[in-house]
């Protein structure tokens, strides 16, 4: 768990991805951002490729993903960008992509998700948003790793969510095998997942030189959203109106996660409004739940996932 003095930055709540960037240098590096099309995603891309980055769209639907290239490419002047398809419920497709991926990789994003989704399952049985949100991103950086590696100084942004204050990663039963199927309680689990994720890469990788961050990128309105039903949207924005931001401003922590060089060689932690976030007591809609931080919730999660990846 973090014990060390909170990281703090010149940006806030409302910071762009624009301002977190303003002046960094990415010329020579490349990242990759998951649901680059789209929301958070596509701005996090743009930021990185404004500062001379390759960006690969890591994407379900390339149609979409080549539309958002042409028209990065069209503001920035950067025409490295790529689009690659990936879907990260697929295992199939996540170890294509692992598999088509050559040399090193500087920044990896793993920003894609779904949201308080109906009950669905994978082929495996798997639970759906765990599935996507959490196993999808595992498989990808475990493939990636000795391209991560590699660049030396690698960086990992997982982007998280205040929901996972809704859930820890309840073990006994992670894929509602026996427990009722709760929509937002299933998105907190995946989201704490993503905490801890950051955490035990941070603890694995570091003699490679990688580290990873978790992330709340803010109340923004997506398609992420597509499972929520617009009455539910109304309560979620009357309850903190004032706490919703554009798509730049939820990209800007995503981007000072991967690429501003105030967090050089800072892993384990989780941000919210461009800040390390302080730990949050029982009933908090900020900050980071303990059991999110928990080294060795941490571990057994990534034990768990390696397990389930194996089949």
């Amino acid at each position: 768990m973090t014990t060390s003095t909170p990281i703090t930055t010149p940006f806030t709540h409302d910071s762009t991805a624009m301002d977190v960037i303003q002046g960094v240098d990415l010329g020579g590096r490349r990242a990759i951002v998951t649901g680059g099309s789209s929301g958070i995603g596509v701005e996090t891309a743009r930021a990185l490729a404004s500062a001379g980055a390759q960006v690969t769209l890591a994407v379900r639907n390339t149609d979409a993903g080549q539309r958002a290239a042409d028209d990065i490419t069209a503001g920035t002047g950067n025409d490295r960008i790529l689009v690659a398809p990936l879907d990260l419920a697929d295992q199939g497709s996540v170890a294509d992509f692992v598999a088509n991926w050559d040399g090193p990789l500087h920044m990896l994003v793993n920003n894609a998700g779904i949201m308080a989704s109906p009950e669905m399952r994978t082929p495996q049985g798997w639970e759906m948003q765990f599935a996507t949100n959490h196993l999808g991103h595992f498989a990808l950086a475990t493939g990636l790793r000795p391209a991560l590696s590699a660049a030396g100084g690698a960086r990992i942004a997982s982007v998280s969510s205040a929901a996972h204050l809704r859930s820890p990663v309840v073990f006994q039963d992670i894929q509602y095998e026996r427990r009722p199927y709760e929509p937002w309680e299933a998105y907190g689990q995946s989201k704490t997942a993503n905490v801890l994720f950051a955490v035990e890469v941070t603890r694995l990788w570091a003699d490679d030189g990688i580290v990873a961050n978790s992330l709340m990128p803010g109340a923004i309105q997506t398609n992420l959203q597509r499972y929520v039903s617009e009455e539910e949207l109304n309560r979620l924005r009357a309850g903190n109106a004032a706490a919703w931001k554009t798509v730049e401003q939820g990209a800007a922590t995503s981007v000072l996660v991967a690429a501003s060089p105030l967090l050089d060689g800072v892993g384990g932690r989780y941000f919210e409004d461009c800040q390390e976030a302080g730990l949050a007591a029982p009933g908090d809609r900020r900050g980071v739940a303990p059991y999110a931080l928990d080294p060795e919730a941490a571990e057994r999660l990534w034990q768990v996932s390696t397990a389930l990846l194996k089949g």
